[in-house]
């Protein structure tokens, strides 16, 4: 699917640069052309990085990640 139209970026390129290191938003932009032209596709290619980082990561960090994060609520 195209993500970006300005510049014929597909979610399979955003796939292959995430596989090879990519990580933000910024990297996408300077590298592929993401969303520096019209802007439109800024969400859908976010949403296609989230997923991709999302499933470089094992579960069980997702796990430990809610576990950690959680606030500290202490009965008064």
């Amino acid at each position: 699917m195209i993500v970006c139209v300005c510049n014929n970026v597909s979610d399979r390129k955003i796939r292959q640069a995430v596989d090879s290191g990519m990580t933000s938003m910024a990297q996408l932009r300077e590298n592929l052309g993401v969303a520096t032209c019209c802007g439109k596709c800024h969400s859908c290619a976010k949403s296609v990085l989230r997923e991709c980082l999302d499933k470089r990561t094992p579960a069980a960090l997702h796990h430990v990640h809610a576990l950690v994060f959680q606030p500290n609520i202490q009965a008064a």
